[in-house]
């Protein structure tokens, strides 16, 4: 069974457990994948109020287009909870198996660092597309409903902890991989979605924080 499959109670007690997997990798793309379904919310809870409706079309087009585009995100999201699982498991996989002659050997190693490659690829991507999503928040507090700002709040933390959590896992996996310009390249971009992410976060709470 997948675990999007899973009543959120068993999902809660398959992390608590003694198996590694799912883990923090697979958390950390529900953590965004509920911050996006609070900002959505947060558009159904605007869209169609007096205030809204008030509002110039141009702005309450570029209103709807921002939530609308968030469900593509979220969906995608949501398949990368098992995938990252999967990744992890793959690895898992490669090491068990045999290792006696030379040739075992290497194509076991081959396997091992094809399966943390995808486990470096999953949770960047993870961090990729919540930084997207996190990006278009600013104007969503901007002419979004006012009694949702402290979920809104919420949406961008959730957001914010999930990308962290999923470049953790980038970089718990980087010395597995043997190409240095693989390694550097994807050092580069969790750092850069890393210290955005930061300044996004602050800069958008600081403005929920005034506003309430």
């Amino acid at each position: 069974m997948k675990l999007i499959d899973l009543k959120v109670e068993e999902f809660i007690n398959t992390v608590d457990s003694k198996s590694a997997a799912p883990g923090g990798g697979s958390v950390s793309a529900l953590s965004c994948s509920n911050g996006i379904a609070l900002i959505r919310m947060v558009g159904h809870l605007s869209v169609g109020k007096k205030k809204f409706r008030a509002l110039e079309d141009e702005v309450q087009e570029k209103f709807k287009t921002i939530i609308n585009s968030l469900e593509g995100i979220k969906n995608e999201l949501i398949d990368l909870i098992d995938k990252d699982t999967d990744a992890f498991n793959l690895i898992m996989s490669a090491f068990k198996l045999p290792k006696v002659t030379d040739q075992e050997k290497a194509f076991r190693s081959i396997k091992i660092e094809e399966g943390t490659l995808e486990a470096i690829k999953i949770p960047h991507r993870v961090a990729e597309i919540s930084l997207k999503a996190l990006n278009n928040i600013e104007f969503i507090i901007q002419y979004g409903n006012k009694n949702t700002l402290s979920d809104l709040g919420v949406g961008v933390l959730m957001l914010a902890a999930g990308i962290e959590g999923a470049i953790m896992n980038v970089k718990i996996n980087i010395t597995g991989i043997s190409d240095n310009e693989v390694r550097e390249y994807y050092i580069k971009e969790v750092t850069s979605i890393l210290n955005l992410t930061n300044i996004t976060k602050e800069t958008i709470l600081v403005k929920i924080h005034n506003k309430l």
